[in-house]
């Protein structure tokens, strides 16, 4: 192999290379600032791009995804004269490569200061109470200012978070016991009202049973007036179906007794008994009369007219029969 060859291999070679590193690929979310001869010529996107040997050149790759800065703690002076630390959390995305990479010198330096200034001025207006329950508020006004300051250098500002409020240990310490004796207070309060509660379950169910027990006690009442009246009502019906059926007994047996003497009447009339009989009969009659209890007997001065009375009963029954017939 000739001189002549070997330099045409190395020529070859040489091409080859450089024409590879003249090709590039962009990938995905990145963005490619290209100057030829020290002049911006352009930006590429993603995809296949070819480049002018040693004339063009990437002078910056920049990445378009949404990037986290975490700044170390800064001072700041609350309106009330407190000093404390803030740490902020900024998230930002890259829209415009070319004012990236020419509107600052090094972007990142920029923001932290220009966070640390406009963290400063927001603070500064507020007192330590509401510093420490306005997070939203400065987050927002952060966001806007920053986000208005960084539209030049081609970066959007998505989101501005404070990570952490750290007041001196005086205040801390000063801020733990408030807060302990508000736990206190509202732990007082939280039994107070749990007692007040428990106090008034407890009238209130004073209250029913009592309103119970009188309810009870009236319904026993009634129903013990009821069973007494009750009660007064069959004692006096059964008292006047006793006096009805005596009432009755005493009417059968007075007609039973009635009949029986009117029986006895008839039977006497039937028989038709002498004067002598009658006499003898009456006599028998005061004989019993005189063998009685009784301390005193009377006996009619004529006996004969006892016959007479007796014969006069008799014509009377006679005559009652009669009519009835």
């Amino acid at each position: 192999m000739g001189g002549g060859q070997i330099a045409f291999i190395v020529f070859l070679f040489i091409l080859v290379v450089v024409i590879l590193s003249s090709i590039s690929v962009v990938r995905q979310a990145n963005a490619y600032i290209i100057e030829r001869l020290g002049t911006y010529n352009s930006t590429w996107r993603v995809g296949l791009h070819f480049k002018m040997p040693v004339i063009d050149k990437i002078v910056k790759r920049v990445s378009l995804k949404e990037q986290v800065a975490d700044f170390p703690p800064q001072p700041v002076i609350t309106k009330d004269n407190v000093t404390m630390r803030i740490d902020t959390v900024l998230f930002f995305q890259i829209t415009d490569p070319k004012l990236y990479t020419y509107g600052v010198e090094n972007p990142i330096a920029a923001i932290e200061n220009l966070t640390a200034t406009t963290l400063r001025n927001i603070i500064g207006e507020l007192e330590l109470d509401q510093t420490l329950t306005s997070r939203e508020i400065i987050n927002a006004k952060m966001r806007a200012t920053l986000d208005e300051a960084t539209d030049p250098w081609g970066i959007k500002v998505n989101r501005v978070e404070l990570k952490n409020i750290i007041p001196p240990a005086a205040i801390q310490e000063a801020m733990e016991k408030q807060m302990k004796a508000e736990r206190e207070r509202r732990e007082q309060i939280i039994r107070a009202e749990g007692e007040k509660k428990s106090a008034v379950l407890v009238s209130e169910g004073q209250k029913e049973a009592k309103i119970l027990k009188a309810e009870a006690d009236k319904q026993a009442a009634i129903l013990a007036a009821e069973a007494e009246k009750q009660a007064a009502i069959l004692a006096a019906e059964a008292d006047r179906e006793a006096r009805i059926k005596r009432a009755e007994g005493e009417a059968e047996a007075i007609v039973n007794v009635q009949k029986a003497t009117a029986e006895g009447i008839r039977l006497v009339n039937e028989s038709a008994p002498t004067e002598q009989v009658l006499r003898i009969k009456t006599l028998e009659a005061f004989t019993k009369a005189a063998d009685g209890k009784a301390t005193k007997l009377i006996i009619p001065s004529d006996i004969a007219s006892v016959a007479g009375l007796v014969s006069a009963v008799t014509e009377t029954v006679k005559t009652s029969e009669n009519n009835e017939n």
